[in-house]
């Protein structure tokens, strides 16, 4: 098998599957509960937020609210911004290229008329990245109380936004600035406080960020979001865990297994050249693909180290993917099942790639277990299945 679908989601490392294991068997106690096998486990959830905390360079532990998963740290972050906005119909300015946590949502918002909501302009070259220019004007017009929801790092295509300078618009408009890092954390260094050490790309000053472990080798079912401590938010889900931010019994072995996968991506994003080498790699694989087959295309902005989308065009994704998961090649398409027939990706078609590109494009995502030989050996599968593929066309 050869796992080309990280931004999919990863598989557990041998500690995380290990500590996961320890919590089922022993730690399976409430954490609520005052007596000692509760209190035992509610320390090991907190060991876990404190791994969190480090990670993303927040300033306290406390900072972090666990979830089900991304989709409801997202849900939570901009209903309850909204919520906490009682009285008034907040702008809710986000882009068409988000994921569709965010893009879905949004729209509901807006048909139940409790958010304005407008799209922040991309650049014209085709990147799927925001026009800086423009994104400050829309937000110092949406102004004071106007919520801003936009990912660090696309899904798709692995597009790096300007989330710093986003950051600063929405700090000078008065605006709240929720950012989806699902792609970024654990992938590359983050650091949510301006204090914090690291370089300028790592820094997001947000009010809200939302990550969720399975991205970088953690476990599914447990989500993570961030709060700044200036943040207003109206919970949900009404109940005394997660210091009232989000009720229901805590995913105990979901959290003490998120915990150890932060505190082994943390280790792991010391090591800069690791992903410089990885970076090459994709670099090596997209060239070896394009040698074989010259008539494909590279969507290639500023994006994560581990992303490639290639287009095939006039092929259908589906029966590519396919072709390719028969050959033991796993990748992902740029697109949404929608009654039974798969539709290009309204993210590439927000992004100007035209529609019989779209419809070929394929998602190939690396993780740190990667390794040279499989993708060498997949631009040769994936150069073989496409061409057989063409000539069926």
């Amino acid at each position: 098998m050869i796992y080309l679908d990280a931004n999919s989601t990863t598989r557990p490392t041998e500690r995380v599957r290990a500590a996961i294991a320890r919590a089922d068997e022993s730690l399976w106690a409430n954490p609520s509960s005052v007596h000692r096998a509760g209190q035992e486990v509610r320390r090991e959830i907190e060991l876990a937020r404190d791994h969190v905390c480090t990670l993303i360079g927040g300033s306290k532990p406390r900072e972090i609210v666990f979830t089900s998963g991304g989709t409801e740290a997202l849900d939570l972050a901009i209903r309850g911004s909204v919520a906490a906005r009682a009285g008034t119909v907040p702008t809710l300015l986000t882009t068409a290229v988000e994921h569709a946590a965010i893009r879905d949502l949004g729209e509901e918002l807006a048909k139940l008329g409790v958010v304005k909501r407008e799209l922040l302009a991309l650049r014209s070259d085709n990147s799927g990245i925001i026009d800086e220019h423009a994104a400050r004007e829309a937000i110092a017009r949406a102004g004071r109380g106007s919520i801003i929801a936009v990912q660090w790092a696309n899904n798709e295509t692995g597009a790096i936004q300007p989330v710093r300078e986003i950051a600063n618009a929405a700090r000078a408009a008065g605006a709240t600035f929720i950012c989806d890092a699902t792609q970024w954390v654990g992938k590359c260094p983050t650091r949510v406080r301006e204090d914090a050490p690291g370089a300028d790309e790592d820094l997001c000053p947000c009010d809200a960020l939302i990550c969720a472990p399975h991205k970088f080798h953690g476990p599914k079912g447990v989500g993570i979001l961030w709060l700044a401590t200036s943040m207003r938010l109206r919970p949900t889900l009404l109940g005394s865990q997660e210091m009232g931010r989000r009720a229901g019994t805590e995913n105990t072995s979901a959290i003490i297994g998120a915990g150890v996968a932060c505190e082994e991506a943390a280790a792991w994003l010391n090591d800069a050249a690791i992903r410089g080498r990885l970076a090459a790699l994709r670099d090596d694989f997209e060239s070896r693909v394009l040698a074989q087959l010259p008539w494909a295309k590279v969507h290639a902005a500023n994006r994560l180290w581990n992303t490639s989308s290639i287009s095939f065009p006039r092929l259908e994704a589906e029966a590519l993917l396919l072709a390719l998961s028969e050959r033991g090649v796993y990748a992902s398409a740029g697109a949404a099942c929608s009654s039974g027939s798969l539709e290009p990706s309204p993210v590439l078609l927000a992004m100007g790639i035209p529609e019989h590109e779209a419809h070929g494009t394929l998602r190939f995502s690396l993780s740190r277990e990667t390794t040279p030989d499989e993708l060498a050996r997949a631009a040769i599968i994936i150069a073989e299945a496409a061409e057989q593929l063409a000539k069926i066309k």
